[in-house]
């Protein structure tokens, strides 16, 4: 069993799937439009809005999709998308990559939990946590 971020976009699911897949190096982007989807389903077709887009990054899957043409705006608020890193090194290239566009909620430092860890908001509105996997050294 795993859990799966799902995240909403309003038009823009195609734009962040390809930026997440680069900062990522997931290199399996799969996209399906609203256009695909049956006609007996009731959702408006739309060939630059998608129901379901996805990229695998390792043993996790990062899910996504565009609200249908025309229905409200879901704005991302009360969660992040938290990734770990194994090194110092990973985890502040894909902050800085990530950030490109964004802004930072808290910086990326060493914490008494972890020996890098950051916040940020990216270009589109999703919030991430950047951190490494190993703890400091405790003295």
């Amino acid at each position: 069993m795993s859990f799966t971020p799902y995240i909403f976009f309003d038009g823009n699911c195609s734009d962040a799937i390809d930026f997440y897949a680069e900062v990522f190096g997931a290199d399996n982007v799969m996209k399906m439009p609203y256009s695909e989807a049956p006609p007996d389903v009731g959702l408006p077709p739309s060939e630059s809005r998608f129901m379901h887009a996805q990229i695998n990054v390792g043993d996790t899957v990062l899910m996504c999709s565009d609200n249908p043409e025309g229905a409200p705006s879901m704005p991302q608020s009360g969660f992040a998308v938290a990734h770990e890193t194994k090194t110092v090194e990973d985890a502040k290239e894909k902050f800085a990559k990530l950030l490109d566009g964004g802004e930072v909620t808290m910086p990326f430092e060493p914490t008494f939990f972890s020996t890098g860890f950051g916040m940020l908001k990216d270009k589109f509105g999703t919030h991430w946590m950047i951190m490494v996997a190993e703890a400091p050294a405790q003295d």
